[in-house]
């Protein structure tokens, strides 16, 4: 960032935390999905979040990351952040320390049950292509012949040999089929092995299988009552499928507009898209209400209203 542009931030950053004082912003928790939420499209965080994060922290707010990611894959981010505290990571599966480079809790997929739900998947719908995510602060993801992997920075190990895939502890499988939408190999994975592991969708070609009753919302109860926190003062943002678990625990969800459909329909509120400063907008809004002049102290900062949950 130009010195310019870090003095502009700065500046905004101390309007925002004057506008409310502390303990005045409406809740202790602002849980954060990375992908298609916190981060933008080119996987940085817009300096105008960072501004609102900051100030919603100094109002009195702790900001926790809550994402699909397991930690190898979400480390460097929490680092470039100066993230110091708790991140859930892995769908809920690792709760890590970012401060200390440590996993506090870690739950592992049972490869027992997980081989089986493959077997009866594939049995149903034919071969499948997989990845899965090794436990562990440095655990590799695996990635198999076929798997599409997005473009990105993000490390993995290609796999050739199956025996490979179930020679280490893991957080989680990846499966993606030839035929089938996300959405219907989502639908089709929980009706036939929904009683051997939990399955969920992350992102675009990206659906997971779990350790059964594994969610956003179990990793980040058990994070939250570390940091003294309830259901009642969390605020959650996310963008898909995976973060309907995070919506149900939160006193209130937030979906992103570029959200997909099923997470929209929970959602307490919308706000604009992760390009576009959502996270912010909502922010900026609660955080000029705790000074009392109802209104948002940077232009536009007004979200998309949603409807309330049923």
């Amino acid at each position: 960032m130009k010195a310019g542009a870090a003095a502009e931030a700065a500046a905004q950053r101390d309007a925002l935390a004057a506008a409310a004082a502390p303990g005045a912003f409406p809740y202790k928790l602002v849980a954060t999905d990375l992908d298609g939420t916190l981060l933008r499209s080119d996987e940085t965080i817009s300096p105008r979040t960072r501004t609102a994060l900051e100030a919603a922290c100094a109002a009195g707010a702790a900001h926790i990351v809550v994402t699909g990611r397991a930690v190898p894959w979400t480390r460097h981010i929490l680092d470039d952040l100066g993230y110091k505290g708790i991140a859930v990571c892995g769908q809920g599966a690792q709760v890590y320390h970012a401060g200390e480079h440590r996993l506090l809790t870690s739950v592992t997929l049972d490869r027992q049950l997980a081989g089986l739900a493959l077997a009866k998947l594939e049995a149903e719908i034919g071969p499948l292509a997989l990845a899965a995510s090794r436990d562990g602060v440095d655990g590799e993801v695996l990635v198999g012949p076929g798997y599409g992997v997005q473009e990105g920075p993000l490390p993995f190990v290609p796999f050739t040999d199956p025996a490979e895939l179930w020679s280490a502890p893991l957080n989680k499988l990846y499966i993606q089929h030839p035929g089938l939408s996300d959405d219907a190999l989502t639908e089709v994975a929980r009706q036939v092995a929904g009683d051997l592991v939990g399955v969920t969708m992350a992102g675009e070609g990206v659906v997971e299988l779990l350790p059964l009753g594994l969610s956003k919302a179990t990793g980040l109860s058990l994070a939250a009552r570390r940091l003294g926190a309830k259901a009642v003062d969390t605020i959650a943002f996310g963008d898909m499928p995976n973060d309907i678990p995070m919506f149900g625990w939160a006193a209130r969800g937030v979906a992103m507009a570029n959200a997909h459909d099923e997470l929209k329909a929970v959602a307490d509120e919308l706000t604009t898209s992760h390009d576009d400063d959502g996270i912010a907008l909502v922010l900026e809004r609660l955080l000029a209400a705790g000074s009392g002049d109802g209104a948002s102290p940077v232009d536009g900062a007004s979200p998309v209203e949603g409807g309330e949950r049923e």
